[in-house]
């Protein structure tokens, strides 16, 4: 049967992936997140989808990272009236990420509109409110792994565990008619590691015509995530001895779950101070919840000490900081101690205030524990940026900076390759996206010289699958 693919979004860059199953009956959309990046770009990109929201049969989403489900509310608001399917894991993550992220954006708005009146500088709106991400939650629907289901007339879907977050899916896509021919496409966008904590490993799914494929890490390995563990009790330690706060910016999902979980080891093993541990992050608050009732997506191991104890990520030593009156008082206590919260790109939220707050001071570290994208305010930090801007106010950054690569949750260059090295079949085409140009072009490369058909399309690029 005729089809295309329509590379949308998170094309030659990162965030906002967005990609369009077209067949003679049906539009079948592939995940809806948010671009993140400068204020000026972040509402023009969003706003603006490269094909019409009404139009569309229905909609697939990979996993609940807002660059991958962050729209949305905004896909709704313009005329999506259909379901959105994913597993009952990403369902109960969208259910607060979702609202958390239309209330980010109206506090960020407030707070910059206080800026603008100032200066007599227009105001501005926020692309969805609150409200707009609790209506659309009515459209999310849930399903299983390893069960086919029909997203389309004639485009069925299978997840499969990506191992990337707590309900992440590799999507095969089934396009025909029920019993006859098909073309298979496999999404695996984004790809989980082997052998990390807490998480199933990455699944294969069997034979596949076409890969969408991420490639965030294509041109980077990742050193063992016994470094990172090492590295952050070094860290912890060094901070300690200046009687500073270790801040960490963090994705409220899965990434501070890690953290903590090492963090957790590392206290009871005694080899780094009982300090005080605060999430200050609502959002991450309510995600810890969700993690103990999707124990489906728990590897192994972690099950095992569930056996043993019934907190084995270590959130009974942790303060969660709900109130915006207790966040802010953090800034005033002096102890040492260590602070999570969000973003994890430094785009929004509390971590903005902890920054400003506590760049300026030499006693302080700012611990880097995921991916920054291009253009972000964390990825100035990653560079070791001398000043930086928050909230538009220019910042003297005094703060050690300390980046930990090794705890991502996304394959690198030699898991990736792997990844399609033990593909069952050879695909016919292998399309490489989320990732920026250097990740990509550089994965590309590796791939086509072990004779796989890796291309990498352009933003807005249209091509057949058959």
């Amino acid at each position: 049967m005729p089809a295309t693919l329509k590379f949308c979004g998170g094309v030659r860059t990162v965030t906002g992936s967005q990609h369009l199953i077209e067949t003679s009956d049906s539009r079948v959309l592939i995940d809806c997140g948010l671009f993140q990046g400068h204020r000026e770009e972040f509402y023009r990109t969003n706003a603006n989808f490269l094909f019409n929201p009404r139009d569309l049969t229905s909609a697939v989403l990979s996993h609940a990272h807002i660059d991958h489900s962050g729209n949305i509310p905004t896909l709704i608001k313009q005329g999506f009236n259909k379901k959105v399917y994913m597993t009952h894991a990403t369902l109960d993550l969208c259910r607060w990420m979702l609202p958390d992220s239309g209330h980010v954006q109206e506090e960020n708005i407030k707070f910059l509109n206080k800026l603008n009146q100032r200066e007599n500088l227009p105001l501005k709106s926020p692309l969805y409110t609150r409200e707009d991400a609790e209506d659309a939650l009515s459209y999310l629907s849930g399903e299983d792994y390893h069960r086919e289901f029909r997203v389309a007339e004639d485009i069925f879907c299978t997840f499969y565990d990506a191992g990337h977050i707590l309900g992440s899916v590799v999507a095969l896509f089934r396009i025909g008619n029920e019993h006859g021919d098909s073309v298979r496409l496999a999404y695996v966008v984004d790809l989980g590691r082997n052998d990390l904590p807490i998480l199933k490993d990455p699944e294969h799914p069997p034979q596949v015509d076409y890969v969408v494929m991420e490639s965030t890490y294509g041109n980077r390995t990742h050193p063992p995530i016994g470094v990172a563990k090492e590295k952050l009790r070094q860290t912890v330690l060094r901070t300690f001895e200046r009687r500073g706060k270790v801040i960490i910016p963090s994705f409220a999902m899965e990434r501070t779950q890690e953290v903590l979980y090492y963090l957790n080891q590392l206290m009871s093993a005694k080899e780094i101070p009982d300090l005080p541990i605060f999430v200050d992050s609502p959002l991450a608050i309510e995600i810890s919840g969700v993690f103990y009732r999707h124990t489906e997506c728990f590897d192994e191991q972690l099950m095992r000490e569930l056996r043993k104890t019934d907190d084995p990520i270590g959130f009974n030593r942790i303060t969660f900081v709900r109130d915006v009156n207790d966040s802010k008082s953090l800034n005033e206590d002096n102890r040492p101690m260590i602070i999570i919260s969000a973003s994890g790109m430094c785009e929004a939220g509390r971590i903005l205030h902890h920054l400003r707050n506590n760049i300026s001071d030499e006693k302080n570290t700012i611990l880097i524990v995921g991916y920054m994208a291009q253009n972000t305010l964390g990825k100035k930090l990653v560079d070791h940026a001398e000043t930086v801007k928050i909230f538009g106010r220019e910042q003297v950054r005094k703060a050690e900076v300390v980046v930990i690569n090794s705890f991502s949750g996304h394959a690198d260059r030699n898991g990736l390759i792997s990844y399609v090295e033990h593909l069952a079949h050879m695909p016919k085409k292998i399309f490489l996206v989320h990732g920026d140009e250097d990740q990509s072009a550089a994965l590309e490369q590796a791939l086509v010289q072990q004779g796989f058909p890796a291309v990498r399309p352009e933003p807005g690029e249209k091509t057949a699958i058959d």
